[in-house]
C-alpha cells in the first residue's frame, strides 16, 4: 500500500518542477527545515522534496550561484550560514536599493493593487504557526517584488528577489522569537499612501523609516539572545527562545 502512495506523491510534486522545486527548497531554507550550515546533496533534496535527481542537481547549482548554498569542497555542499554580517549586509543593501526603487516605480504602480497586496500582510494577534509565519513573509516579499517588476529592469528584479529571500530568512528568526513581524501593517499602509501621492522624498523617507525600525528590532532580538549572538543563526529550541527573551522589551 505504501509504495503506490509514495509514487503518487512523487508524481504530484514532480509536476511542479523546476519552479515549484525552487519554492519548496527556499521555504525549507527560510523555515530552517534545511538549517543554516546543514549538509545538502542531490540525494537529500531528491528524498526530502520528491523531485528528480536532475532537478535536484539544477537546484543545487542555482542556489549555490545565489549563495543560498555554499560549496565547502567538491564533495560537500551546505546551506549558507546566516550570520550577523549577512543581516547587516541585507539591511544595508535594501536601504540603498528600496528607497529609489519605490520612488522610481511610484508613477507606474496601481495603488489599489499595491494596497490589496498589502492587505495580505495584515494579521491580528500573535503569529503562532509556522504556516502563518511563512504566509506573511511571502506576502511581504510579494509586496516588494511587485514594485521591482514595475521598474522593468531585469537585473534589479533579480537582485530584489534574492534580497527578499534572504530577508525572509532573517525575519523568520524574529517572528519565531517574538510572534510578530518586525514591522506593522500600518507602516506599510503609510508607505502605500505616500506612493499614492507620488512624492519621491516622502516615499524615500517612509522606506528608510521602515527598514531602520526593522533593523533595530532584528538586531536587538539577536543581541538580547546570547546563543544567537555567539553562533551561526540556527533557530534555538522553543525553550531556549523563551529563555533568551527580554521581558522588558516592548514590541
Amino acid at each position: 500500500m505504501s509504495q503506490p502512495t509514495r509514487s503518487a506523491k512523487n508524481r504530484k510534486l514532480n509536476s511542479a518542477e523546476p519552479a515549484g522545486a525552487y519554492e519548496l527548497i527556499m521555504d525549507a531554507i527560510v523555515t530552517q527545515k534545511l538549517a543554516p550550515s546543514q549538509k545538502v546533496s542531490e540525494n537529500i533534496l531528491t528524498e526530502m522534496f520528491a523531485i528528480s535527481r536532475t532537478t535536484a542537481r539544477n537546484m543545487m547549482e542555482q542556489l549555490t550561484a545565489q549563495q543560498f548554498f555554499v560549496s565547502v569542497s567538491p564533495r560537500i555542499t551546505r546551506v549558507a550560514p546566516l550570520t550577523l554580517l549577512d543581516v547587516k549586509q541585507n539591511f544595508a543593501m535594501r536601504k540603498l536599493i528600496n528607497p529609489e526603487l519605490f520612488a522610481m516605480a511610484a508613477s507606474q504602480l496601481d495603488v489599489a493593487e499595491l494596497a490589496e497586496i498589502n492587505e495580505a500582510i495584515f494579521h491580528e494577534g500573535p503569529i503562532t504557526s509556522d504556516a502563518m509565519a511563512l504566509k506573511l513573509l511571502k506576502a511581504n516579499k510579494q509586496f516588494n517584488v511587485y514594485v521591482a517588476r514595475k521598474v522593468k529592469y531585469p537585473l534589479l528584479m533579480h537582485w530584489v528577489g534574492q534580497l527578499e529571500d534572504t530577508t525572509m530568512r532573517i525575519y523568520w528568526l524574529y517572528v519565531k522569537m517574538h510572534q510578530h513581524l518586525p514591522f506593522t501593517w500600518d507602516h506599510q499602509r503609510s508607505l502605500v499612501d505616500a506612493v499614492k501621492k507620488d512624492l519621491s522624498d516622502d516615499i524615500r523617507a517612509h522606506v528608510i523609516k521602515i527598514l531602520t525600525s526593522c533593523e533595530e528590532r532584528v538586531l536587538g532580538a539577536i543581541f538580547l539572545h546570547e546563543q544567537l549572538y555567539r553562533q551561526d543563526l540556527r533557530l534555538p529550541l522553543g525553550s531556549e527562545i523563551q529563555a533568551g527573551k527580554s521581558p522588558a522589551r516592548a514590541s
